[in-house]
């Protein structure tokens, strides 16, 4: 939760220049083309036609990163601007290379069309903001060639998902409300349930007392909620991303993190300490499958390898409420 508090170090878009605008986009295209390839090379072997229309998306990327590179070089020189996606506030991180290798092709799919709409909106806000009439144009025309690459996820989808026809409308409502309310929503979920472990099991082995174990779980929840909520829409408007409304995320990431904070915290309304503390640690065990069955559906994680890192975390995070507290 606290490295969201680190976006406000980063730049807003509205700051940046054209010779920066410019930087930033060169280096967008080239990381994404090297995203393209290693899709490519990853289903080459069971998806040779996937492949091959990947591999022109990377070729396209490139053609892109070039015409990009010789408006630079024309208005301002050979030496690039040391500025990329993590330097500025709103960017959806692309995940390495390296963490690819265990993506299925529904996840690729949905993969393609975040990254599409993400540079689609990035050339189009850019567009607004730039006064050069060259440079204007140019990032206008990249936006129209972006927006083409987003129907390559619904040729995925008719090539290896079984169906012929899809309501356009419908895959892009259902892509939306992973990117605004699923992410957001995983994430306080972890940040509740496991965050909240310590306090709560601190306090019930410290005072063994239900009602005060509950008011510890019922403080921690609620601020870890507000915290969460208002970080994650402070965080991105949106607007570069597609994310969606900063309100809707926060909800979805304040209220998933409350509710993983109380799912524990709740048993402790029942007065018997030794009842309540058994019933807790049923709760938070649902809690951490909860989490490791969003993660393998939603984020491409297998789901023993999401469960292997939720859980030992969560452990390590209860062992050290209880040890705390029984000090």
């Amino acid at each position: 939760m606290f490295t969201r508090f680190l976006s406000s170090s980063k730049r807003s878009f509205s700051s940046l220049n054209e010779k920066e605008i410019l930087s930033l986009a060169i280096g967008a295209e080239e990381e994404d083309g090297q995203i393209y390839r290693a899709y490519a090379e990853k289903l080459r072997e069971n998806f040779p036609g996937s492949a091959a229309l990947f591999e022109g998306m990377a070729v396209e990327e490139n053609h892109h990163r070039r015409v990009l590179l010789d408006m630079y070089k024309k208005k301002f020189g050979d030496q690039l601007v040391p500025i990329r996606r993590e330097h500025v506030r709103g960017f959806i991180a692309r995940k390495p290379i390296w963490l690819m290798q265990n993506m299925d092709i529904e996840t690729i799919r949905q993969q393609v069309w975040e990254m599409e709409v993400s540079a689609q909106n990035f050339y189009l806000q850019a567009a607004r903001q730039v006064q050069d009439v060259d440079v204007r144009k140019l990032l206008g025309d990249l936006a129209e060639q972006e927006a083409d690459h987003q129907k390559t996820a619904d040729k995925l989808e008719a090539t290896h998902l079984g169906e012929t026809v899809k309501d356009e409308e419908a895959l892009a409502a259902h892509r939306q409300f992973v990117l605004t309310y699923v992410q957001p929503g995983l994430a306080g979920l972890m940040d509740g349930s496991v965050s909240t472990l310590a306090p709560v099991f601190a306090a019930a082995f410290a005072t063994g007392s239900t009602h005060q174990t509950f008011l510890v779980g019922l403080a921690a929840a609620i601020g870890a909620g507000i915290s969460m909520g208002f970080t994650e829409a402070a965080s991105d408007d949106g607007k570069l991303t597609g994310r969606g409304s900063p309100l809707k995320r926060g909800l979805a990431a304040g209220i998933m993190t409350a509710a993983g904070g109380l799912g524990h915290a709740l048993p402790y309304l029942i007065p018997d300490f030794a009842t309540a503390t058994g019933i807790a640690i049923v709760v938070v065990l649902m809690e951490l499958w909860a989490i490791a069955f969003i993660q393998s559906k939603y984020m491409s994680t297998p789901f023993w390898r999401a469960v292997f890192q939720v859980v030992v975390g969560g452990s390590l995070v209860f062992a050290a409420g209880i040890l705390i507290g029984s000090a």
